[in-house]
């Protein structure tokens, strides 16, 4: 990764950012990682490094796209001269007037054929089969009619799914070239946290853990390692934070220790590290403390609030993008859906609230304290409620599908 310009402390054009802006510069910071070629069955999920191009027409040759009759040329009747089934190859050489072959779907046509017609309009009898009047070419698809040879059939940047996977085989390619997932490892800090059972009084049970993993794999990541790392000694996380390894990982994402709190130790360290910064807090709530900088080897670092929710909403502002930058996919277009309900915009602060989405009209989950994950868990996705909004008004939607 290339490494930018070092700065021992945030600049102030780093500080409060408008959350869309927060958004594109997370994206802006990654740069996408080597390509490299794997099997069909291993790309799933991951992200197409180059143009897919079909390396011969589709179809292939001209195929019969029903069952019935390949005739030629004539209005009947038809002398049938043989059979032809899907994956066999016809050697009678092309049909010439009144003639006709006995086909199915998928089976190569043979030159000379008109049209071929279904077998549920046809009369035959003995070697003679008649039916009506068709136009030229019907229930025929023609070689190279899908897409000629050459012809891209997806962008770079494409995530692989199951149709795209089923494309690439349907046009000749066992292997794709990709990029791979960048790798996260997540460091849970917390005296507080306990990781089993119910917390006892003073403590709270870590939803972090728990959420995170699942959430970078939907990112498009893979997660190294998790591990918990405590407020206490000071230097704990600076040690797990700033190792020699970084476990393998691409980005590291520290939860809690964002804030200023005599316990909050990461922005100390990363500027003690002369950390290029990209993002010190965001003007969003909840959320406000997040953070996202770059070690001077070029490692990156994603802070996010020790609140789940708000954590839950940092992620998807700054840690998202920049996983999506990682793999070279363009910052994702938010859909705009009219919201409605009872929602309050924050002066200067984009509110992040969990929604239901009937299909024309988004509407409040309810359940979103920093702290709560009711509502999330529920939500159909995140709406970004800007300060400028009205009721009614769209407002752009983080889906949750994932």
């Amino acid at each position: 990764m290339t490494v930018l310009a070092t700065a021992a402390a945030p600049p102030a054009s780093c500080r409060d950012l408008p959350w869309a802006v927060a958004r594109e510069r997370a994206h802006a910071a990654s740069v996408p990682l080597p390509a490299r070629q794997v099997p069909l069955a291993r790309a799933a999920g991951l992200t197409l490094a180059d143009v897919l191009r079909t390396p011969q027409p589709m179809p292939g040759f001209d195929t019969a796209a029903m069952d019935g009759y390949a005739v030629g040329p004539g209005a009947g009747p038809w002398r049938v001269r043989g059979v032809v089934r899907a994956g066999d190859a016809w050697t009678g050489g092309p049909l010439d007037a009144g003639e006709a072959v006995e086909i199915s779907t998928g089976a190569p046509v043979p030159a000379g054929a008109r049209v071929v017609m279904p077998l549920e309009r046809t009369d035959r009898s003995g070697t003679l089969v008649r039916g009506p009047a068709l136009a030229d070419g019907e229930h025929i698809r023609r070689a190279g009619e899908d897409a000629p040879a050459g012809a891209p059939l997806a962008p770079a940047g494409t995530r692989i799914g199951p149709a795209l996977l089923g494309l690439a085989a349907a046009s000749g390619h066992d292997t794709l070239p990709v990029r791979p997932r960048p790798r996260v490892r997540v460091l849970v800090t917390g005296d507080e946290l306990t990781h089993t059972g119910r917390p006892a009084p003073g403590r709270v049970r870590d939803a972090l853990g728990p959420l995170l993993p699942p959430l970078v794999q939907a990112m498009g990541g893979e997660i190294t390692d998790v591990q918990h790392i405590p407020d206490r000694p000071a230097g704990a996380l600076a040690a797990a934070v700033r190792g020699t390894s970084y476990c393998g990982a691409d980005v590291t994402v520290v939860t809690g220790s964002t804030s200023v709190g005599a316990t909050d130790q990461l922005r100390m360290l990363l500027a003690d590290a002369d950390a290029r910064w990209v993002a010190d807090a965001v003007a969003c709530r909840p959320g406000h403390p997040q953070l996202l900088a770059q070690l001077p080897d070029g490692h990156c670092v994603v802070g996010l609030p020790g609140n789940p929710y708000a954590a839950l909403v940092a992620a998807h502002t700054l840690l998202a993008p920049l996983l999506a930058g990682f793999t070279a996919r363009p910052l994702p277009t938010l859909p705009r859906i009219p919201l409605t309900g009872d929602i309050r915009s924050a002066p200067g602060r984009t509110r992040l609230i969990p929604v239901t989405w009937d299909g024309t009209t988004a509407h409040p989950a309810g359940g979103h304290r920093p702290a709560f994950l009711h509502g999330a868990a529920l939500a159909d996705a995140l709406a970004a409620v800007a300060p400028e909004w009205r009721q009614g008004d769209p407002a752009p939607l983080i889906l949750l599908t994932a």
